[in-house]
């Protein structure tokens, strides 16, 4: 019964999860043969050097990239069996990605990079941009909406950042090093505002970091080494 239970709760199941590379003649396992579940709402912190694979495994779930074997199935779907154009509709929907570097197009306001991807999902534009004005207000930066990128400071940026992720209430948020580019106190409070969302929308948190302070905070932590996965 423990089980049936659990498994009605599983948002991601990885199994045999495995990338490698040609590099010349040689080939480079960056993951080897990984396996590990996410529950819905729950935050999961993996973490690892730098250059261990954790951006890899990442972009592996998220189905930015595809594994030599194993598979990712999300709330169900096998999503590496999936045309590219699903993939791209799967992840416009139902994933949320946040990286270190906060990647707005500098361009566009904070409310029209919020707004995008539910444009890019043929939302109404008038209605995306009140979407986003309300999610914006969220991660408390509704007086910062029409501003560019380059006017605001990094901690602003990665908050509107967290907005556009969250824009369309995803399943998952999937977050590389997230606060390794702000200082102690942003982190502190990007941090937080992850709390906020999990608690709030019920999303679910991947975050990969090399910053153990951050992922001692999560529900649970798994450590990647030498392409395999360790509790």
């Amino acid at each position: 019964m423990n089980n049936d239970k659990n498994k009605s709760n599983r948002l991601i199941e990885v199994s045999n999860l495995s990338r490698s590379y040609k590099d010349g003649a040689l080939q480079v396992d960056v993951l080897d043969n990984l396996s590990f579940t996410v529950d819905k709402g729950e935050q999961l912190a993996i973490v690892g050097a730098s250059g261990s694979g954790k951006s890899t495994l990442l972009h592996l779930v998220g189905a930015l990239d595809k594994p030599n074997a194993g598979e990712v199935v999300i709330n169900g779907q096998n999503i590496h069996q999936l045309s590219a154009k699903l993939q791209g509709q799967f992840r416009n929907q139902q994933i949320g990605f946040v990286y270190q570097f906060h990647h707005l197009l500098p361009e566009f306001t904070a409310q029209e990079n919020v707004a995008m991807p539910l444009i890019i999902g043929d939302v109404n534009r008038t209605e995306a941009l009140k979407t986003a004005d309300d999610f914006i207000d969220r991660v408390g930066l509704a007086n910062r909406k029409l501003h560019k990128p380059s006017e605001l400071s990094g901690g602003e940026r990665q908050r509107i950042a967290f907005a556009r992720a969250i824009v369309n209430q995803p399943l998952v948020v999937l977050a590389d090093e997230p606060t390794g580019n702000l200082d102690h106190t942003t982190a502190e409070k990007v941090y937080d505002l992850m709390c906020e969302l999990n608690k709030d929308l019920g999303t679910s948190f991947v975050t990969v970091t090399h910053d153990l302070e951050l992922a001692g905070k999560m529900q649970r932590q798994l450590k990647l080494e030498d392409g395999k996965l360790f509790k």
